[in-house]
């Protein structure tokens, strides 16, 4: 019986996709295996990509993009350029839109989630990143505020404390590349846990994804996440929840929440985000 199920199972186990959505929880490494990154850089073409880097969430774009640039071109990568967008009508370039409509993978680095919205949503550079992300013709990364802004809900920033409640968290519309999810990165490194949840008691219709430093949830574009990295990818799936006092209870005092469904993948583990199923790393048949 175990070893029908684990050939199963096996059978399950999803086949990569060309193109993916890199959710990045901040902190990859840059400097020895970078296996993030040269994740990242095999999706996008390996030596023939064309990357284009969006530092715009960064207090300093210009020395963020270029890291990344020398990053990947160290890989062996074709060609990278840095859109350095700090005004939306910046948005409008011919350059833009040409770099965008032309390569193979667009990276957006950390800073701060809302100056990366304030620049990007509801431009046409923006459409054009969607457009493709959806058509399957490029892979997308976020790291840290690139990752944040993934789903329609983004928390914007917030506290950690020791129970749930809504003042820890501050919340703003993203850009909605996966609507479904709402993001929090630094994760565990940062005790964050609260508020995930916080954000779900007043958003039960959204599936929180909290990824840790170094780490990733990779979506593939058939609907599962695939995690890689040395830290953990939470799961708080709110589906089964039955009930909450969000809308009962000032803004400061504890939420409950029944009845919430929680997985935590490591490496190697997936989870599809429409199912709702979890397939563990390995599947070992006993000798």
């Amino acid at each position: 019986m175990r070893q029908l199920k684990a050939k199963w199972l096996e059978m399950r186990t999803p086949q990569a996709t060309k193109t993916a959505i890199m959710v990045i929880g901040g902190a990859e490494d840059k400097v020895h295996g970078r296996e993030i990154l040269r994740t990242f850089f095999n999706r996008t073409g390996a030596n023939d990509a064309y990357i284009t880097i969006i530092p715009s969430a960064s207090r300093e774009p210009s020395i963020i993009g270029e890291r990344y640039v020398r990053i990947f071109k160290d890989m062996g990568v074709e060609k990278a350029d840095i859109l350095d967008i700090r005004e939306r009508d910046h948005c409008d370039s011919s350059y833009i839109k040409e770099s965008l409509e032309a390569c193979s993978g667009v990276f957006l680095t950390g800073g701060d989630q809302l100056r990366l919205c304030g620049v990007l949503a509801d431009t046409r550079a923006m459409d054009i990143i969607r457009q493709r992300v959806r058509a399957g013709q490029i892979t997308l990364a976020g790291t840290s505020a690139g990752a944040a802004v993934m789903g329609h809900h983004m928390i914007a920033g917030g506290g950690s404390g020791e129970s749930p409640n809504r003042s820890l968290v501050d919340m703003a519309t993203g850009l909605s590349l996966i609507p479904e999810i709402i993001v929090d990165q630094h994760f565990h490194n940062r005790n964050r846990m609260v508020r995930l949840m916080s954000a779900l008691a007043s958003h039960p219709d959204r599936i929180g994804i909290g990824i840790d430093e170094d780490t990733c949830a990779m979506f593939e574009k058939d609907g599962w996440l695939h995690v890689m990295g040395k830290g953990s990818v939470t799961i708080v799936d709110p589906t089964e929840m039955t009930h909450t006092n969000e809308s009962h209870v000032g803004a400061s005092d504890p939420l409950n929440l029944h009845n919430l469904r929680l997985h935590i993948l490591s490496h190697g583990d997936r989870f599809h985000l429409y199912q709702r199923t979890v397939l563990p790393s390995v599947y070992r048949i006993p000798s």
